[in-house]
C-alpha cells in the first residue's frame, strides 16, 4: 500500500476491522433465527429483509449528515450505533426483539457507508480513487472472510446461545472501527475540497431530484440496482440455498465456494484495477454484468449435471469474484464524478441505500422460488437482471460520451478562435 496515503489507509483499515466482526454474524444469522432458535424462515427472512430496507433508509440520511457536518464524525456515530444495535442480538429471546436489532444494525452500519467514501475520495487525487476503493473492497473482502472463517470454529448453531460470541465480536469490531474513525489523520481527509469534492450541504430529496434529471445519473442508478439485484442480494441467502436444494451440494461445499470467492476477490483485486486504470468505466461495468450473466447460466445448466455440481458452483463463485474487482473500484468514483455540486454525500448515500437496501428482495425471492421448486425460473431471473444491468451501463456510456463531445467541439473552438 505505497501508494495509498496515511488517512486513506486508516479508513481503508476501519472499514476492515468493521467487517472483520460482521463476517462472525453474516454467513450464519439466517440458519440461526431460522433453525437455531426455531423462529422460522419466516422471521429469518423478514429480519435479512428489514435489515436491507433499513440500510436503504439510512444511505442518504447518512450522505446528507456527511455533506452538513464532519465526515469522520458521521461515521464514529454511526459505528458507536452499530456496535450498540449488533451487541444487543445477545439479549433478543423473542422474534421481536432478534429483528428490531437488525433493523437498528442495518440502518446504523448502512449510515456509515457515505462518510466513510466521502472521506476516503477527499484524501486521494482523481487518478487514484480507483486504487483507493479497490484496496476498500479488499480489504471489506479480507475482513468478512477471515471473521467468517474464524466464526466457523467458535459458532455452535445447535445452542440458542450459540452466535453470542458472534455477535459481540461484531460489536468488538465497530467499537474499534469507531475509535480508529475517531483518531483518524487529518492531513489531508478535511480538505475534501482540495480533491475537487464541494460537500456543501446537500439534502436527499434535491439529490434525488438531480439524479432524476440527469440522464447519465439516472441509468447509473438503474445499472446499481441491477447489478446489486444479480449478485450481492442473492450471495448471503439465495446462492447457498440454491447450492443446497437444487444443486444438492454438501453445506461444507457451500463454505469453500464463499471462501474461494473473498480470496480470488482480494487476489485479483488490484491487478485488475491496474489493468482497467485508464479505461472508461460504463464498459467496464458492461463487463461486470456480463460476468455474472455467464455464471447464472452456468449455473442453471448445470443442475442437469449433478456430478459437477459442486465443481461447478465452486467455479462460478471465483468468477462471480472476477466481476466484483471492477464492480467496488469503478462504481464510487463513477457516481462522485457524476454528482451535482453540493451533493456528494447525499449521492453517494442515495446509491449506498440502492446497493444495500435492494438486497431486501434477495431473500424473498430466492424463498418465494425455491420454496415453491422454482429453481430454473430463479436462475432465468437472475439472468434477465444480469442482461438489464448490461443494456443500463451501454447507456451509461452513451449518454456520458454524448457529454464529451459537445465539450470537445467547444475546445477546438475556443482553440479556434486563439489561432484567429
Amino acid at each position: 500500500m505505497q501508494d495509498v496515503g496515511r488517512g486513506s489507509r486508516w479508513v481503508i483499515g476501519a472499514s476492515t476491522v468493521a467487517m472483520l466482526g460482521w463476517g462472525t454474524v453474516l454467513p450464519y444469522q439466517y440458519a440461526y433465527a431460522a433453525e437455531t432458535r426455531g423462529w422460522g424462515g419466516a422471521v429469518a427472512a423478514i429480519g435479512a429483509s428489514l435489515f436491507s430496507v433499513a440500510a436503504l433508509v439510512a444511505g442518504p440520511v447518512g450522505g446528507r449528515l456527511a455533506d452538513r457536518f464532519a465526515p469522520a464524525l458521521v461515521a464514529v456515530v454511526a459505528k458507536l450505533a452499530a456496535a450498540l444495535a449488533v451487541g444487543s442480538l445477545v439479549l433478543a429471546d423473542t422474534p421481536t426483539a432478534y429483528v428490531l436489532g437488525m433493523t437498528a444494525f442495518g440502518f446504523a452500519m448502512a449510515a456509515a457507508g457515505p462518510a466513510q467514501s466521502v472521506l476516503l475520495l477527499g484524501a486521494s487525487e482523481g487518478a487514484d480513487r480507483r486504487t483507493m476503493f479497490a484496496w476498500l473492497a479488499a480489504g471489506q473482502a479480507l475482513g468478512m472472510g477471515v471473521g467468517a472463517f474464524v466464526a466457523g470454529y467458535l459458532v455452535d448453531l445447535a445452542a440458542p446461545d450459540g452466535l453470542d460470541v458472534g455477535f459481540v465480536a461484531a460489536a468488538v469490531g465497530y467499537l474499534v472501527s469507531a475509535g480508529m474513525m475517531a483518531v483518524l489523520p487529518r492531513e489531508r481527509t478535511q480538505a475534501a475540497g482540495s480533491a475537487g469534492l464541494a460537500r456543501g450541504r446537500g439534502e436527499a430529496g434535491a439529490a434525488m431530484r438531480l439524479v432524476l434529471r440527469a440522464p447519465a445519473l439516472r441509468w447509473t442508478a438503474v445499472l446499481t440496482v441491477a447489478l446489486a439485484l444479480a449478485f450481492y442480494a442473492q450471495f448471503d441467502t439465495g446462492l447457498p440455498a440454491y447450492a443446497l436444494t437444487v444443486l444438492d451440494v454438501p453445506a461444507r461445499t457451500v463454505g469453500l465456494a464463499a471462501a474461494v470467492n473473498c480470496f480470488v476477490l482480494i487476489a485479483l483485486q488490484l491487478a485488475v484495477v491496474r489493468w482497467t486504470a485508464h479505461r472508461p468505466a460504463a464498459p467496464l461495468l458492461m463487463a461486470v454484468g456480463a460476468i455474472w450473466l455467464a455464471c447464472w447460466v452456468a449455473l442453471g445448466v448445470v443442475a442437469s449435471f449433478p456430478a459437477l455440481a459442486a465443481v461447478v458452483l465452486v467455479g462460478t463463485f471465483g468468477v462471480f469474484a472476477l466481476g466484483e474487482t471492477m464492480y467496488g473500484p469503478v462504481l464510487n468514483p463513477l457516481v462522485a464524478s457524476l454528482a451535482p455540486q453540493g451533493h456528494l454525500g447525499a449521492t453517494l448515500g442515495l446509491f449506498t441505500g440502492l446497493q444495500t437496501g435492494v438486497s431486501a428482495l434477495g431473500p424473498l425471492v430466492a424463498g418465494l422460488a425455491l420454496s415453491g421448486g422454482h429453481g430454473e425460473g430463479f436462475v432465468g431471473l437472475h439472468v434477465l437482471i444480469s442482461a438489464v444491468a448490461i443494456g443500463a451501463a451501454w447507456q451509461v456510456h452513451r449518454h456520458l460520451a454524448a457529454q464529451r463531445v459537445p465539450a470537445a467541439v467547444e475546445e477546438q473552438a475556443d482553440e479556434s478562435l486563439q489561432r484567429a
